[in-house]
């Protein structure tokens, strides 16, 4: 497959090679011997099948090089790539409340489930039903590069690559045995990460294949949020509250004497009203007290500090295992197969639970319920009663119709107690993943390449969640009597059932109350996905211009894929309308489905004009893909780019595609349960009584209340409003189309002052339109009372007046939004310089400046800028983010120093009037990282490293500035460095 080419060619690949930040070429077979130009393989980049002598991308491509991972030394892939300006954090190891125990990657800030991960060019199965790619299957030590496709590329690979596709490429050949070992730790001599790889591999057959194994193991540690002073405890994001005690080093305000409890501060500051000692409130009325340690009712004393429970930096063991061949069968046949294994184990881990915002009956007859009590219930309960908020009937059971609330009555109520006699609440995710291809490559008449694979690959998880509060056994132990031995018993009659004590402080639940109110849940997890694929590329010489020397490269292909998954939740996740769970936030239902897609595509490369006054080369690139899925239908994605390199130094480029994502399973057969939002208040409620004018008063009676709970009623809860989530099966959701235009200059000038020097300067525009998603709580709750939306205020769904029972929530159901977009600059560069007998100097980075960052989710709602903003709606997206490296190599030692930059963001303007001030901006932040290396011997290299040298601190927001997942521990922990100064330490023996 050798072939003869003018000595122009193979500088314009040398150079499309040196410009590592623009694209890069994967060598197909052999590489380009240096002293030999005139013989060049035909090669193939990331975001193209085709194969072609001097290939060069119209789409910009960044690379990150088996070298720089090393220099990270971190064997969590993810953490090196949210790092990049090109990226902002998914899911991952700072992520808490809300994760799924997974790594994700999202491009562009437009959502992990918009690119596409691959693995050596083909697609990786997903590890749920949302179609997202866990990164810690991947085995570090087999990386030879990682390439990240900016724009859209469904005309290559097809559905999900709307703002790219990052595709990890596997080392092809290795020969010996490699260990790789590392430990980092912080300076606070926590937060440990343990990681060592096995690699062997050799060639057989007089060198016609290759095979190699991997195995590797990570253990990270986690770090608690009690185990950093910014963690401690909780910080009111509205005003401030326990931001100085945090500044002066100080506690948290304690409570007043007899309001006591592990964890709780006092009622000024900040924490959850689910609490010890418990509160009580009647539902629909402005009925809100708290008990005290001796049994009695008073004023709310205290809020539960939930903070130090959680993790800055979740617990993971990982088990990885990699097995990868080819073998020459002939000079036209090579068979290859590569297999992987994961097993991993991530467990989150918060606060205790408790009944939180869970409806109870409550018998007033009940008798652990002291006598001071009583009388303090039946005194604001027939207060209530009188002033219209309680009502026989709805929140109140007239047991003896005698027109007055009695201890022979019932009453709706919440018991706001958080249950440490239970423990922590916790979910441990159990990730079995397993992923083999097999497949024949090669050429056909000296001119075409070809391949034909089948790929398999598999996601089996069991979530297990322990410590939560049993809500079904809990209410049968409310309904409690005395009998006639005057014991207290359940009425129900049940031998199982322990009457539970919930009405006073701390210890109030004994050992065999908590056994019977505790719960265990189980969900199964499945996902399967079947591919059968293949191309054929190659020249086509008698499609040649005459202003060209070759013809056109033209590839043709197909795929055939079959997706199908499950959430198999068990009778605890099942109850209506939320889990036997307290605090678990809903239910699940069972999920399952599937579907399958018949895809044909074409791609081209024409050769335009070559050897001209100012056009060395001109090449017009193209494609299209259609694809027939069961789910839905057809549709197709199309590409079309030109790249033109006037002079062998400067190549300019530019790419227009339409790129597709089909609704995934998640999406399409999801029944509706109930679940948990982000909003930051309820202005029907008392928090925002001050404000309520006529026309808002109006709005909350029309959306279920009476005229006495508006103003009254109690405010949503930590900044989480139930939720009532799924598809629409009258309304599923149809794809999304994306149109996406990149545009950029290449320069590989020859500078006196350096020996190698590029530079790239790309732009980018990627609008997504017809997004697949759900309006947000907050959309929902601004569109009724602000907008006075009717449509929207249709959503809100209120129980006794309030947003916080059990049948109360807002309809998130899975719909089409209007659009979302990223539009941006990014640059990169590399120059290196030789120091002759003192080695080399090389400096490289990249800086992305995003110019819009935006969504809407119909033409009625506001337009959502994320560019340079954080809050509730916005992860945080700096407008500036780079990375610079210098690094200095001299004989056996290498020494470097990493940049980490991100710009200053803000507050949304719309949120900031309920920020304290001194939350509302933050400022721009630089980390600086070293690393060193020496090779002690020819088989022996110690690293060492130091991230965050000079001990950065994250900035403080609040524990209520965005969405859970991403802002806890008062920070943004996936965003900031929140562990501090990280040494690092490794060891690589090779033989």
């Amino acid at each position: 497959m050798k072939n003869h080419i003018p000595n122009k060619l193979a500088c314009a690949i040398r150079c499309s090679l040196i410009a590592g930040a623009a694209s890069t070429a994967v060598m197909v077979n052999t590489a380009i011997a240096e002293e030999d130009t005139e013989n060049i393989e035909r090669i193939q980049v990331t975001g193209s099948k085709i194969t072609a002598i001097g290939l060069e991308s119209s789409s910009p491509i960044q690379t990150v090089t088996a070298e720089e991972i090393g220099m990270a030394q971190e064997p969590e892939v993810e953490k090196i790539l949210r790092d990049l300006p090109s990226t902002i954090p998914g899911d991952g190891g700072n992520v808490n409340n809300g994760t799924a125990g997974a790594a994700t990657v999202n491009l562009r800030g437009l959502g992990p489930q918009r690119n596409l991960v691959l693995l050596n060019g083909k697609r990786m199965v997903p590890f749920n039903i949302g179609g997202r790619v866990d990164t810690a299957s991947i085995p570090t030590a087999m990386i030879e590069s990682v390439d990240i496709v900016t724009g859209g590329a469904s005309a290559v690979y097809g559905s999900d690559a709307i703002s790219g596709a990052v595709n990890f490429i596997l080392k092809r050949d290795f020969s010996g045995v490699a260990v790789d070992t590392n430990i980092s730790e912080t300076a606070d001599s926590d937060g440990q990460n343990n990681y060592i790889a096995i690699t062997l591999g050799g060639n057989f057959d007089d060198g016609d294949g290759n095979a190699v194994m991997s195995f590797g193991y990570v253990k990270r540690d986690p770090v608690l949020l009690a185990d950093r002073p910014l963690g401690q405890f909780g910080i009111r994001t509205d005003n401030g509250a326990g931001y100085q005690e945090f500044l002066d080093g100080a506690t948290a305000p304690a409570p007043i004497s007899g309001c006591g409890g592990p964890s709780v501060v006092d009622i000024s500051g900040s924490g959850s009203t689910t609490s010890i000692p418990t509160r009580f409130e009647v539902l629909g009325t402005p009925i809100g007290l708290q008990f005290r340690d001796d049994g009695s009712l008073g004023a709310p004393c205290s809020r539960f500090n939930f903070n130090p429970f959680n993790y800055y930096q979740t617990p993971l063991e990982r088990y990885n295992f990699m097995a990868q061949s080819h073998y020459t069968i002939n000079d036209d046949i090579e068979a290859f197969g590569n297999f992987h294994f994961t097993n991993a184990t991530v467990t989150q881990q918060v606060a205790p639970s408790g009944t939180f915002g869970a409806s109870l009956v409550l018998p007033l007859y009940n008798p652990l319920i002291s006598s001071s009590a009583l009388t303090t219930m039946l005194s604001e309960a027939n207060a209530a009663r009188v002033g219209g908020t309680l009502v026989a009937g709805q929140n109140w059971t007239d047991s003896n119709a005698n027109g007055v609330v009695d201890s022979e009555d019932l009453l709706n109520v919440r018991l706001r107690r958080r249950t440490l006699e239970l423990g922590e609440r916790s979910t441990s995710y159990e990730s079995d993943l397993w992923q083999g291809t097999v497949g024949i490559r090669g050429t056909l008449l000296d001119n075409y390449d070809y391949e034909l694979f089948y790929q398999y690959g598999e996601s089996n998880r069991l979530n297990v969640s322990s410590g939560y509060t049993n809500l079904t056994n809990i209410q049968n132990a409310l309904m409690a009597t005395t009998n006639e031995n005057g014991d207290i018993v359940c009425e129900n009659g049940e031998a199982a059932c322990v009457p539970i004590n919930l009405f006073g402080g701390f210890g109030s639940i004994t050992p065999e109350m908590a056994a019977y109110a505790s719960a265990t849940a189980l969900l199964k997890e499945t996902y399967e996905q079947e591919i059968f694929g293949g191309f054929i590329s190659g020249e086509l010489e008698f499609a040649t211009l005459p202003t060209a020397s070759r013809g056109l490269s033209l590839g043709l292909g197909f795929e055939k894929r079959t997706e199908s998954g499950s959430f198999e939740p068990d009778e605890c996740w099942k109850q209506a309308p939320a889990s036997c769970l307290g605090g678990a936030g809903g239910n699940i239902l069972p999920i399952s489905g599937g579907y399958d897609v018949t895809e044909w595509y074409f791609e081209g490369m024409l050769p335009l004009v070559e050897d001209v006054t100012l056009i060395e080369s001109m090449n017009l690139e193209f494609g299209y893909r259609a694809a027939d899925y069961s789910s839905f239908g057809s549709n197709d994605a199309w590409k079309v780019g030109l790249n033109w390199r006037p002079i062998e130094s400067v190549l300019f480029r530019v790419m227009e595609q339409r790129a597709t994502r089909a609704p995934n399973i998640g999406e399409l057969f999801s029944p509706v349960t109930r679940g948990l939002g982000d909003a930051t208040i309820d202005p029907c409620s008392v928090a925002n009584a001050g404000n309520i004018d006529a026309r808002l008063k109006e709005l909350c009676m029309a959306t279920g209340m009476t005229a006495a709970q508006v103003g009254v009623i109690p405010d949503i809860i930590a900044g989480q409003v139930n939720t009532f989530d799924g598809s629409d099966p009258d309304n599923l959701p149809k794809p999304e189309t994306a149109d996406t235009f990149t545009a950029g200059i290449v320069l590989t000038p020859e500078l006196p002052f350096a020996d190698s020097f590029s530079l790239s300067i790309d732009y980018y525009d990627i609008r997504i339109e017809d997004v697949i998603g759900s309006f947000s709580p907050q959309e929902i709750i601004d569109g009724c009372y602000v907008l006075g939306d009717l449509t929207q205020c249709a959503k809100i769904n209120r129980q006794g007046g309030d947003l916080t029972g059990d049948l109360a929530g807002i309809d998130t159901f899975v719909t089409n939004l209007d659009y979302l977009k990223a539009e941006g600059i990014e640059v990169g560069y590399n120059l290196t310089y030789e120091l002759d007998s003192w080695g080399e100097l090389q400096l490289n980075g990249n800086v992305n400046k995003y110019l819009t960052q935006e969504s809407q989710s119909s033409a009625a709602t506001p337009v959502v800028d994320c560019n340079g903003f954080f809050g509730t709606s916005c992860n945080p997206i700096s407008d500036i983010k780079a990375t610079t490296r210098l690094t200095w190599a001299w004989d056996d030692l290498t020494t470097s120093v990493l940049w980490r930059y991100q710009g200053a963001i803000d507050v949304l303007p719309n949120e900031a009037e309920n920020m304290f001030e001194p939350f509302r901006h933050i400022g721009s932040y630089s980390y600086i990282d070293l690393f060193a290396s020496y090779a002690v011997t020819e088989n022996i290299e110690v690293t060492v490293g130091v991230d965050n040298l000079l001990d950065k601190q994250p900035p403080v927001v609040g524990d209520t500035a965005g969405t859970t997942a991403y802002n806890s521990g008062n920070t943004f922990p996936s965003s900031y460095d929140v562990l501090g100064t990280i040494y690092k330490a490794g060891l690589k023996l090779r033989f």
